[in-house]
């Protein structure tokens, strides 16, 4: 579901007005988090650590209102979820992309992302997600230990989904770092709202996942 914001009323109106019209309205800014938590959560019950840390991005950015704006044909609209539209990576270098719904509890989220990635690694090219606009852009460099990321753009193209880039997991201190990269369109959102999700991120990666149980 998603409902139409009216822009003349929005208390965003001339940050909208201004930066809609830029070549490039995205923003970026790269942060490190600890996920010493959950990598242990992971390892303990036997879950991939990728899903994991993906899926409380995810409750995080469903926190955050503003990462539920989206601009559709000049008119700003504001869906009711975010989901994932991940790239997936396939043992022979190459990667597909992957369209994940969100899922409050963790192994129902983890049921559907296992077959969605099972999927994208037994076949070829890069499989564009028909998830629509209501979704996050994921990407993973695990062997990347990044202090700051770009992203192709096509400039024709009105983009307006967030994209949020993880890095290698580091050891520092007996604690494991994580950088993750955000960009963001400026017309919908400011660096404030970017640090209230990396601050609610932080906090879901400190604690245990909704719904894990054990395999």
């Amino acid at each position: 579901m998603r409902e139409k914001i009216d822009i003349n009323s929005w208390q965003r109106k001339d940050h909208f007005n201004f930066f809609n019209t830029f070549e490039e309205p995205f923003f970026g800014v790269t942060v490190d988090v600890d996920c010493t938590s959950t990598y242990h959560e992971a390892k303990e019950n036997n879950v991939s650590f990728f899903l994991l840390y993906l899926h409380k991005s995810l409750m995080a950015a469903n926190r955050i209102e503003n990462f539920s704006y989206r601009i559709i044909d000049g008119e700003v609209w504001k869906y009711d979820e975010v989901h994932a539209a991940a790239t997936i990576n396939r043992p022979n270098g190459t990667f597909g992309f992957g369209y994940m719904d969100f899922y409050n509890d963790f192994n129902e989220f983890k049921t559907h992302a296992i077959k969605e990635i099972k999927k994208v690694e037994n076949t070829t090219g890069l499989i564009p997600s028909s998830s629509g606009e209501n979704v996050i852009h994921y990407s993973a460099l695990p062997w990347l230990n990044f202090t700051s990321l770009s992203h192709a753009r096509n400039y024709s193209y009105k983009d307006s989904c967030p994209k949020i880039s993880f890095g290698k997991v580091r050891d520092e201190n007996e604690r494991k770092i994580m950088a993750i990269s955000v960009h963001a369109n400026h017309a919908l959102m400011d660096g404030f709202h970017v640090s209230q999700f990396v601050d609610s991120y932080q906090e879901l990666l400190s604690k245990r996942a909704v719904g894990l149980i054990e395999d």
